[in-house]
């Protein structure tokens, strides 16, 4: 019971944990913290020292994990298809037009209301 635990659904749990913590918190390294903190204390509150290897080993992975998610998200965002990148509303994705209006990969910042009104215009 304990090998399915360690070998199969604790991973599980981890993968589908980091992609969803990728897309709130959009940063793989913020997401591979509060994995390894989640794990180190569940380490010593359920388990014992020799878990901390694998509280290890569960960190590395969901970096990975966090890592791919935020590379398919850039891909979809990158996209010609208006029905996955509703950045570029059927246009040509020209990255200056993206720049203008909150899309792109790059773009971490909150947009401002007037570029929300923008938009919303647009549509």
């Amino acid at each position: 019971m304990t090998n399915l635990l360690l070998f199969f659904a604790l991973p599980v749990a981890t993968i589908i944990l980091a992609v969803v913590l990728e897309q709130i918190l959009d940063s793989p390294i913020l997401v591979a913290a509060t994995a390894f903190a989640i794990y180190l204390i569940v380490t010593f509150a359920a388990f014992d020292e020799s878990f901390l290897i694998f509280a290890l080993i569960y960190t590395i992975l969901a970096y990975i994990a966090a890592v791919i998610a935020r590379i398919i998200k850039c891909l979809i965002r990158r996209s010609d298809n208006s029905c996955l990148n509703p950045c570029t509303n059927g246009e040509e994705n020209d990255n200056t037009s993206n720049l203008n209006n909150g899309c792109g990969c790059n773009n971490r910042s909150i947009p401002s209301f007037s570029n929300m009104q923008n938009r919303r215009r647009r549509m």
